[in-house]
Order: C-alpha cells, then sequence, then structure tokens
C-alpha cells in the first residue's frame, strides 16, 4: 500500500508551512522537579509524529538533569506496527501505566480503549497534547469540544465535518488552549513540545533544547 494511500485512510500524517504560538490560555505550567510523559501508540502512530517530541523531551536539562521521564503506552502490550513498518513494544498497558503530567497522541487509528483512558487521564494532566491527526482522537475523547485546534491540512475538511463544535484553526503550526494543545503534524510536534518545554521551564530551557538538536524554532 502507498504510504499517502495508507495516511489518509488512517487518519494519520504530514505537516503544515506556517506557524503559530501560544493562544491566550497558554501560561506557565507547574513547577515539577520530575514530568512524566506519556506517548500513546496505536495502529499506524507516526514515526515523526512520535520521535521529535520524544526526542525534544529526552534533550531537555535542567541544571543537569532531565526532568522529563518519558514512556510509552498502548491498549495492550504487544507490538504495534507504526508508519513504514516500525515496531514498537509499549512499556506500559492503559491499566498499569503510571499517572501522567503530559499525554502526547501522535496520528494513529482509534481505539475505544484508548480513548477512555484520554477521558479520564485527561482530567488530571498538566497539559495533554496531539499532534497531526492525533487530534481526530482528543475530539472523538470529548477533549476539545468548544476549544481551538489544529490537525493536518489534508484534513481540514473532514475534521470540521466530523467535529464541528471544535474551532478548527487552518494553517497554524499549533494551537494551545492552556490544558490542551494540538500541532499541524510531523515536524510541528517539535515545535510544540519545545513550547511545553518553555512553558515548564521558561525560553532559555527550550532554546537551548533546540540548538543541541540543530533545530531552528520557527
Amino acid at each position: 500500500m502507498k504510504r499517502r494511500h495508507f495516511l489518509a485512510q488512517s487518519i494519520t500524517a504530514l505537516s503544515i508551512a506556517r506557524f503559530a504560538g501560544a493562544n491566550e490560555g497558554a501560561m506557565r505550567l507547574p513547577p515539577r522537579k520530575t514530568i512524566r510523559v506519556a506517548f500513546l501508540l496505536g495502529a499506524g502512530a507516526n514515526v515523526i509524529d512520535t520521535a521529535g517530541p520524544w526526542e525534544v523531551f529526552q534533550d531537555t536539562e535542567v541544571d543537569h538533569d532531565e526532568p522529563f521521564q518519558i514512556f510509552t503506552v498502548a491498549p495492550e502490550r504487544k507490538l504495534v506496527k507504526m508508519t513504514g513498518g516500525l515496531e514498537v513494544m509499549p512499556k506500559y498497558t492503559l491499566e498499569d501505566a503510571p499517572a501522567p503530567q503530559v499525554v502526547v497522541v501522535p496520528a494513529q487509528k482509534s481505539h475505544p480503549k484508548s480513548l477512555e483512558w484520554l477521558r479520564t487521564v485527561g482530567k488530571a494532566t498538566d497539559v495533554t497534547v496531539s499532534i497531526c491527526t492525533g487530534a481526530f482522537q482528543l475530539a472523538r475523547a470529548g477533549l476539545l469540544e468548544g476549544q481551538k485546534a489544529t490537525t493536518h491540512h489534508d484534513f481540514f475538511d473532514k475534521f470540521a465535518q466530523e467535529f464541528p463544535e471544535v474551532e478548527l484553526q487552518r494553517g497554524l503550526r499549533f494551537v494551545d488552549n492552556g490544558r490542551i494543545a494540538t500541532a499541524g503534524g510531523l515536524t510541528s510536534g517539535i515545535d510544540l513540545a519545545l513550547h511545553i518545554v518553555e512553558r515548564y521551564f521558561g525560553p532559555e530551557v527550550a532554546n537551548k533544547t533546540a540548538t543541541y538538536m540543530e533545530y531552528t524554532r520557527r
């Protein structure tokens, strides 16, 4: 199956061009020495939607400490086949994962158990974010109702049709409502992850992380 055809079938991902910063709700996040970040995986999860933000969080240092504890979680502890055929064994299931402060949802196929997990943990996270068409999962879990959001540009019309209660922001790199944030897809997930780092630790730490990654923030 051609990659673009698979993306369209599973409502997955590429990227958008223009920049968007935080919305008015994007205040500083509570200071924490340790921040657990759960990456929710499912069938067809997009590799760069996952790997881009993962790299940001793993490369962040504060006073020579690594504050982000990152892990994968999925409905079952079995290999998850991601885009391009990459297979990943999740560290936790939805039942035994530790409570996260941040949840990252890359583009992937919907799973009823994952949606229910998002509804539950989303009540207590500092911030829950989606990358690309991961926004469909947040919306299906009811987390985007009445919120501003974005997704991959190929799926703007489909998203607007399925979720008229969500205020779709077209052409933005990411949108931050405070406790819920969405990115357009692929490399824009890196921008949103750096933005989350900045909300926790300020621009100096975020910019230092971007420099280490050889990444130019837009």
